[in-house]
């Protein structure tokens, strides 16, 4: 049984997904399976994943769930005791894989770490913003203001993802930063100050990119502060930030002339 399951979700991602495959099995650890998700993709991806067969699983959807229910269904049919997820548009650095098991295995009191990213944007690589860069520790109070794990970077317990839900799948977007908002609430984070993810960006087909994503964010708060078992400080902090999250937001709906919505996220943000 390998110790480590690495999670490939994909759709129609045919230009990209066989780098990140290649990434995958050219990791120095080797005590692992890599499983990709086929998310019901119309394009070439299973012709791109046709070289790979005789050493990923390919699971397939006949129908798009969206990036958590393949996430999900990646995890419910992985077999190690740690989960890793890896976006399809991104690729490892080949010790990565490595670094994160040799530290969990040295620092048992995590049961998640991730690793600092190289940044490419549209085709260029980039400095991330010092606001983005990855966080170790107790990071739930700055984790309500942006999303401070990254799924390619972050090296899980397979049980603890499974003991609290895994990614919500009725969340199209925001569905990291709700699921790691869940965590880090509970638990302290590792970090390897140390790039070793390839993260891709600014394509069209990123969800995160889309008018709108505030509104999600806002839906994670929301199921956040309503959860009975978050402590009063952290609950108290994460009501701030959803009223100031919905003003904002109810700002935005105000200058598209959507009234009604407006009206929703202003209650909201009152309380």
């Amino acid at each position: 049984m390998p110790r480590a399951s690495v999670i490939i979700p994909t759709y129609n991602r045919a230009g990209w997904v066989a780098q990140a495959v290649d990434s995958v099995l050219a990791q120095t650890y080797r005590d692992l399976e890599l499983l990709v998700v086929d998310d019901g993709s119309t394009d070439l991806t299973l012709e791109a994943l046709g070289p790979f067969l005789g050493r990923i699983k390919l699971l397939r959807r006949a129908v798009r769930g969206g990036v958590s229910a393949a996430r999900n269904l990646g995890a419910a049919a992985a077999r190690g005791e740690w989960l890793a997820f890896l976006d399809s548009d991104d690729r490892w650095l080949p010790e990565k894989l490595a670094r994160q098991m040799a530290y969990l295995t040295a620092h048992p009191e995590y049961l998640l770490c991730q690793t600092e990213e190289i940044w490419i944007r549209r085709g260029v690589r980039v400095n991330p913003p010092r606001h983005c860069r990855k966080a170790g520790g107790d990071i739930f109070l700055p984790s309500l203001e942006r999303c401070l794990v990254s799924p390619s970077a972050v090296v899980l317990n397979r049980r603890l993802f499974e003991d609290h839900g895994g990614f919500d799948e009725s969340l199209p977007a925001a569905e990291d930063y709700d699921l790691w908002l869940r965590l880090t609430w509970r638990y302290s984070v590792g970090l390897i100050d140390e790039a070793l993810v390839i993260k891709r960006g600014g394509h069209e087909d990123q969800l995160s990119r889309q008018w709108g994503l505030d509104r999600y964010r806002i839906r994670a708060l929301d199921k956040l502060v309503k959860d009975p078992a978050l402590p009063e400080p952290q609950r108290q902090a994460a009501l701030q930030t959803l009223a100031a999250r919905c003003a904002v937001y109810a700002q935005g709906c105000e200058k598209r002339g959507r009234v009604a919505e407006a009206g929703h996220y202003r209650s909201l943000a009152a309380g």
